[in-house]
């Protein structure tokens, strides 16, 4: 399966999930994360309606993969990177902790562990569609574990077109819309609903992407330039501070035990 996937990206279908959080329990187990830390949630406004004519709306949430990254836009060290084959990428060892991905993002993905100190690192979690799998031809752990096929994992080309089939075949049940497919640019989490997107927690969105937008205006404004020089130089003593802490903690470590 990973040879002929060029583009990896997820399907979730909002009238097949059932809210077992199956895929949070396997999220957290494949990645050895604590529950109360999983990069899944669920979102969504749950039952609606009234007796007998009920249905439910939630949704699995997690890093929508964005074709255009704000996360990656605004991080000033370079802890965010696309891979040209769909995934955003989080290197826990260039965080610095600054929080501006979280700002940043409009889907709110990215979590800060408040639990570690600024000197334990690893400050950010999100999904990282499980690269330990998928290398080997296996899906995500929450794609294998989901007991409706609510999520479905293959190449973006092929799940929007198995979407947008769906939606034809069956258009009493589904909006005429794949969230995701252009929204921010484009992601790698495409969505189907049954309901209105903003019900499932998903914002309206344009097209261009956000970060081109505040990226333009922000380069236009001479105060930008100049708080954003105070920053990283704030930022590079910051890190500087950071790796000499580690390198004398290194260097504890090394010490002889007899050594007095």
């Amino acid at each position: 399966m990973a040879t002929t996937i060029k583009h990896h990206a997820y399907l979730f279908d909002a009238t097949r999930c059932i809210d077992c959080r199956a895929c949070m329990v396997a999220c957290s187990v494949e990645n050895n994360i604590e529950m109360d830390k999983t990069r899944i949630w669920v979102a969504g406004i749950g039952v609606k309606g009234e007796y007998p004519n009920l249905e439910r709306a939630t949704m699995v949430y997690h890093c929508m993969h964005c074709e255009h990254p704000d996360c990656m836009s605004a991080c000033p060290v370079g802890a965010y990177s696309k891979a040209e084959d769909g995934p955003v990428i989080y290197d826990p060892n260039l965080c610095i902790g600054c929080r501006y991905c979280m700002n940043a993002c409009p889907f709110g993905v990215p979590h800060f562990d408040y639990d570690k100190g600024v000197i334990d690192g690893a400050f950010i979690d999100k999904c990282d569609f499980c690269p330990q799998r998928t290398a080997n031809g296996q899906p995500p752990a929450c794609v294998a574990t989901c007991p409706t096929d609510a999520l479905e994992y293959g190449d973006r080309t092929d799940l929007l077109a198995r979407a947008h089939a769906r939606i034809a075949a069956h258009p009493d049940r589904y909006i005429d819309h794949v969230y995701g497919e252009f929204e921010n640019g484009g992601t790698s989490y495409l969505i189907l609903s049954h309901v209105p997107f903003r019900e499932l927690g998903l914002p309206d969105l344009p097209e261009t992407p956000v970060n081109e937008v505040s990226e333009k205006v922000m380069e236009m404004t001479i105060p930008f330039a100049l708080s954003w020089g105070a920053v990283l130089t704030g930022i590079t003593a910051g890190v500087a501070l950071y790796n000499k802490y580690k390198e004398e903690n290194a260097s504890k470590t090394r010490r002889p035990s007899n050594e007095t």
